[in-house]
């Protein structure tokens, strides 16, 4: 057999010549048992969706997919790869471009993924070809920060669609709810300026500000929602009021700037909020927290569904969506968690709301590709 290449393998070594050869992924494809197995096949794209695999523009390092063509485009004939954290670095198709068209040796779970034939929880890759020239050592066993999938995420890997968000609701929602008087100091804890403690990062804006400024007079800092109340009339209330994954520190006067506008393209440089702009309907906020925002209005939309006395809230592709419990525009929302990916102050922020607050998770921090999944 062959040998292989920049193997990584956690707790793993890279297959030697007496081991079982690796399965093809057409075997692969018919033995869904969620038996343990290694798959041979071509890199032939990254999977976003049931039946879509894309071969460029790749929006993160989450998954792949593998053929036994280096030229396959049927994704029936395709196997999807859930790429574990530890791996993404190396084998993710965004950071690795290249690997479109190299044939690996992939270890992992035969289970589905995107409700198609997958490979899940994986534990070794392996580039086909010479040497082994990478190993790691195994992982703690203990749940890392960020990387959840065999835990809190476990019932919602593989799923698509209606069926993963009405499993994330299910998830997420059994959370610790705050009264609207604890935001203040959860706020103070969750948006913490890594350069200085005694500071937030004030959302729209991006101005460090004492954490002590916190009220209504000029220039203190206030608690913006980001799915504005009043789409939903929830007010402050414990709940979507409350919560504290759309909850943010801004400045008192660019709070009712943003007022309940939906969020969207253009318009007029907004005051006191640079690279901010508004218009009578719409906001938008700087390039740095577009995601960030996104992130935050899906996380609503499968939270609150209806189902526990709230509003169902739901994301449109309207502005000026007023008092109904709707917030738009989706293709925008869409392409900003795109275009401005998770970065170290929202996973941290994410973190913290689950280790010290709410003890839930926004989903799409951990995994953005989910958003597409659901909408497209």
């Amino acid at each position: 057999m062959a040998t292989l290449v920049a193997a990584v393998a956690f707790g793993t070594q890279a297959p030697s010549a007496g081991a079982a050869a690796p399965l093809t992924v057409a075997q692969a494809i018919a033995q869904q048992t969620g038996a343990t197995g290694t798959v041979r096949g071509y890199v032939v794209g990254q999977p976003t969706a049931t039946s879509t695999v894309i071969r460029s523009n790749f929006p993160n390092d989450y998954a792949l997919a593998l053929a036994d063509s280096a030229g396959e485009t049927g994704t029936t004939r395709m196997i999807y790869v859930q790429i574990a954290t530890g791996f993404r670095a190396s084998y993710g198709l965004q950071s690795n471009p290249g690997l479109l068209g190299k044939q690996l040796d992939v270890t992992g779970k035969l289970s589905a993924y995107f409700s198609h034939p997958g490979l899940t929880t994986t534990t070794a890759f392996a580039l086909v070809g010479t040497t082994p020239t990478t190993t790691t050592t195994a992982p703690p066993t203990t749940t890392t920060p960020g990387d959840y999938d065999g835990t809190y995420y476990r019932t919602a890997i593989g799923k698509t669609g209606q069926q993963l968000k009405d499993e994330l609701n299910r998830i997420i929602t059994p959370h610790t709810k705050l009264s609207y008087d604890q935001v203040w100091n959860a706020l103070k804890a969750t948006d913490q300026d890594p350069a200085n403690s005694n500071n937030v990062i004030l959302l729209y804006s991006g101005r460090s500000q004492s954490k002590s400024t916190n009220g209504g007079g000029v220039n203190d800092w206030n608690r913006e929602h980001v799915w504005a109340k009043s789409h939903g009339d929830f007010g402050t209330a414990t709940g979507p009021g409350t919560d504290v994954h759309h909850l943010r520190p801004e400045d008192v006067t660019v709070n009712p700037n943003r007022g309940n506008k939906d969020f969207d393209l253009g318009g007029s440089p907004a005051a006191e909020c640079q690279d901010c702009f508004t218009d009578a309907d719409s906001w938008e906020p700087r390039d740095t927290v577009k995601g960030d925002v996104a992130r935050m209005i899906f996380y609503m939309a499968v939270r609150y569904a209806g189902t526990d006395g709230w509003p169902d809230l739901e994301v449109n592709n309207s502005v000026n969506n007023g008092s109904a419990p709707y917030i738009g525009k989706l293709t925008v929302l869409r392409q900003w968690n795109l275009q401005d990916p998770p970065d170290t102050f929202e996973k941290r922020r994410n973190q913290v709301i689950y280790d010290q607050f709410q003890h839930n998770r926004n989903p799409f921090i951990d995994h953005p590709e989910w958003v597409t999944s659901i909408w497209g």
